[in-house]
């Protein structure tokens, strides 16, 4: 017997046509479910948004006065023929993977998502599905993560030690997400913890919607030199090397991402200090988690899509390939 067609791939997203919604659609539509506020996934212009409650603010925040109806883990709705509920994605705060069934058919698509806790996300829990939607950013055996711990140790380590040499440390992190999880690991003994404005728009943000994050100060056009003593800020990676970090005297600059996993990124970036620190899944993370989705079936997109498809066929699944609007400048930074 056939299987339903729960979700069919357009040129606007992900389509359910039994609710007639769209899952994180890269074009304007009527009805569009969202993962999580990061730009390649809510994009502006849709009708009518659903979210879930704790990702609230960033998408405002993101997208201006949307049309929002917000939902909790784990609720289920009925929209359409379709049921529905998110479940956390343990990718950055307020982040879901969204399950649809349609006549008994599940699917799920993941979104973003990674498997280690990070002491600030919701934590990724894996949901029972006969297809899968997983995104493949760093699918590859190269790509394994250090536990978070130790590279937070790291982190603090090079900050006290610049700290002790004279040095302001920058450290360049993706505004929603990676910036807020270094900030939940600081130590604050060492010294004060400055952030760029794109950084702290998105703590607000957070912190309006519940979750608890450690005191921070806004770097302002008066922010001097002598305010930043000693400090780390954080900021988006756009602003390593700009006139804008240089402004605090002598600096450290340091760049966190999966990315510096490959030393030729961290080469190309005229980068001196590196931190393998990601809020995707690593090669071990994507193969954990499909696997206890109990999926038959998995579509993989943006990232490696080719040689893992190819990984996960031999290893038995029924593997495609989707082509999506996802990944840019986000994944980039990842």
């Amino acid at each position: 017997m056939p299987r339903t067609p729960v979700l069919s791939f357009t040129d606007r997203g992900l389509y359910c046509a039994a609710g007639n919604f769209y899952v994180d659609p890269w074009k304007p539509v009527d009805r569009a479910l969202i993962t999580h506020g990061h730009s390649d996934h809510a994009r502006p212009d849709h009708r009518r948004y659903m979210g879930v409650a704790s990702g609230a603010a960033v998408l405002r925040l993101r997208l201006g006065e949307i049309a929002l109806q917000t939902v909790s883990y784990g609720e289920t709705l009925r929209i359409g023929d379709a049921t529905v509920s998110f479940h956390p994605a343990g990718h950055v705060p307020g982040s879901a993977q969204i399950r649809v069934e349609v006549a008994g058919e599940v699917w799920v698509v993941s979104g973003d998502y990674k498997t280690e806790a990070d002491g600030l996300s919701e934590p990724f829990e894996p949901v029972a599905c006969h297809t899968f939607i997983s995104e493949c950013t760093f699918g590859l055996p190269v790509f394994r993560w250090a536990p978070q711990a130790e590279v937070m140790a790291d982190i603090n380590h090079w900050w006290r030690t610049n700290r002790d040499e004279g040095r302001v440390s920058v450290i360049g992190a993706y505004a929603l997400g990676k910036a807020q999880r270094i900030l939940a690991h600081l130590d604050p003994a060492i010294g004060p913890v400055l952030t760029h404005g794109a950084v702290e728009n998105v703590n607000g943000a957070l912190r309006a919607s519940g979750f608890a994050l450690p005191p921070t100060t806004l770097v302002t056009p008066e922010t001097t030199a002598a305010v930043a003593k000693g400090a780390i800020i954080l900021a988006p990676p756009s602003a390593l090397g700009s006139p804008w970090a240089r402004r605090f005297g002598p600096v450290a600059e340091a760049f966190a991402s999966g990315w510096m996993r490959l030393r030729g990124v961290r080469r190309r970036r005229g980068l001196g200090k590196g931190f393998i620190l990601s809020d995707h899944a690593d090669w071990d993370g994507l193969n954990a988690a499909i696997a206890a989705t109990g999926a038959e079936r998995v579509f993989v997109t943006h990232g490696y899509t080719q040689p893992f498809r190819r990984w996960l066929a031999d290893q038995g699944y029924d593997a495609g390939i989707v082509e999506t609007g996802f990944g840019g400048d986000e994944e980039a930074e990842a």
